[in-house]
């Protein structure tokens, strides 16, 4: 069996694996997945609007104290006055008046019981809690987007190479059925097939050069720029079950510390502030009040009188303000946001059910994809060995040449279904840390140490 494969990887793969060298060459510089990682987090535009929109959110709550602390305003005027006085007599001479008023005002106003203004305080301690929650969630996506778009180049790269080192397969066994037509060892029937083939390779080839320059766009999108390569998986590289290995120990995590299920847990605390918010339309209010204010007036009656004055003031005291009937909108307003309630509570519950399920899916996705993996490794060992076999058969006349191309057909597709689970059980291993809400930069320096091959 050994001379068999050592002759299979001689003579039929010589002019494939050279193929394949054509796309799998290292090249001079090879981003690995970190560094992609930080090119995304400088340029992502997604990214960069869920910082502004956490900074934007972070000013909730200055806004929400301004409204249980003090308000100060000044407040003046001037004004001048030109006109004429008449005396109260039939013929009497007009006499000019000109007088000059300016005054100024403080007031300070300090609200002691407002209770709509306390629940909205409350609340934005609430919707600063959502928008940082908001924000992990978006740093988590920014993780999983970015290694997905890494390893789809390089899934889309390995199956670009796989077709051109099957098509550089059948065109040798085209060129060795042409042979042995002409010398009448084999019908025109093998030429056909082997053609046929060929022909379905090239179209393959196509649509893979097709697909491998979408996938380069979605990660150019990602970090502005399509990198000169990416740094490829390692082929000794062990996978690492998921710790904890229990499945429920996972969903009971993501549960309780998924960002979506923090984001609906802030947001059944803001709509609960709403109702008291609706409530407090009911209640009374009580402010402190104090002003403190100058008046001055001058002003002259004819060329020789002058008159003025000057008023200084300060005051202090409360101000209760009852409702009494605002024509049922208060009472609309209570209902209304108790029916949100219930919807953010709903809301809640769902966030925390879709969580458990993407724990319990990422987490089948890991141990089922390892075991993929490893079926697929001995797959590959079979299939080449059964090429070999073929080919050797086909030489002999004891097998045709549909056998040899069939064969030739399982391998490079078992090679690339196991290229592919590999992708999808590291994928699936950072949506289970991500379902848990425990995905960090970290975990993907984990995933980056896996890849050197060139």
């Amino acid at each position: 069996m050994h001379a068999l494969t050592t002759r299979f990887s001689m003579t039929g793969c010589a002019a494939a694996l050279a193929a394949c060298a054509m796309f799998t060459a290292p090249p001079a510089v090879a981003a690995d997945l970190l560094q992609i990682y930080r090119d995304a987090k400088a340029n992502d535009a997604v990214y960069a609007g869920a910082r502004a929109t956490v900074e934007a959110g972070r000013e909730r709550l200055p806004q929400g104290r301004a409204l249980i602390l003090p308000t100060v305003n000044l407040a003046g005027n001037s004004t001048y006055t030109d006109g004429d006085v008449r005396a109260g007599v039939p013929n009497a001479v007009l006499l000019p008046r000109q007088f000059t008023s300016n005054t100024w005002t403080v007031t300070l106003n300090q609200p002691l019981f407002r209770m709509q203004n306390w629940a909205q305080y409350q609340q934005a301690e609430f919707q600063v809690a959502q928008a940082e929650a908001q924000f992990g969630q978006a740093g988590q996506d920014l993780i999983v987007r970015t290694a997905q778009a890494y390893f789809d180049v390089l899934a889309s790269q390995d199956s670009l190479a796989f077709i051109v080192a099957q098509k550089a397969a059948i065109a040798e066994q085209l060129a060795q059925a042409k042979r042995n037509f002409e010398v009448g060892t084999a019908t025109i029937t093998d030429t056909h097939d082997a053609q046929a083939r060929f022909d379905l390779s090239t179209s393959q080839e196509i649509a893979a050069q097709n697909d491998l320059e979408i996938k380069q766009r979605v990660l150019q999108q990602l970090i502005g720029s399509v990198p000169d390569g990416l740094a490829k998986l390692r082929t000794n590289l062990q996978l690492v079950p998921p710790q904890p290995a229990v499945m429920e120990t996972w969903v009971e995590t993501a549960q309780k510390e998924n960002f979506t299920v923090k984001v609906q847990e802030s947001a059944l605390e803001i709509a609960s502030r709403e109702v008291e918010r609706s409530r407090a339309g009911h209640y009374p209010t009580l402010d402190l009040v104090g002003t403190m204010g100058t008046a001055s007036v001058t002003g002259t009656t004819n060329a020789n009188t002058a008159t003025g004055s000057d008023i200084r003031s300060a005051t202090i005291g409360l101000q209760l303000s009852l409702p009494i009937f605002a024509g049922g909108a208060t009472s609309s307003r209570v209902r209304e946001t108790l029916a949100l309630q219930e919807k953010a509570r709903s809301d809640l519950e769902n966030s925390r059910r879709q969580s458990a399920l993407a724990a319990r899916q990422s987490f089948l996705g890991v141990t089922n994809g390892m075991a993929q993996v490893r079926a697929l490794e001995q797959a590959v060992l079979s299939s080449e060995t059964a090429l070999a076999s073929n080919k050797l058969g086909y030489e002999v006349g004891v097998r045709i040449n549909i056998d040899v191309l069939n064969a030739q057909q399982q391998v490079f597709s078992t090679r690339r279904d196991m290229s592919r689970a590999r992708y999808d059980t590291i994928m699936n291993g950072l949506k289970l840390k991500a379902a848990a809400g425990n995905l960090t930069e970290a975990d993907l320096e984990q995933v980056n140490s896996l890849l050197g091959g060139g």
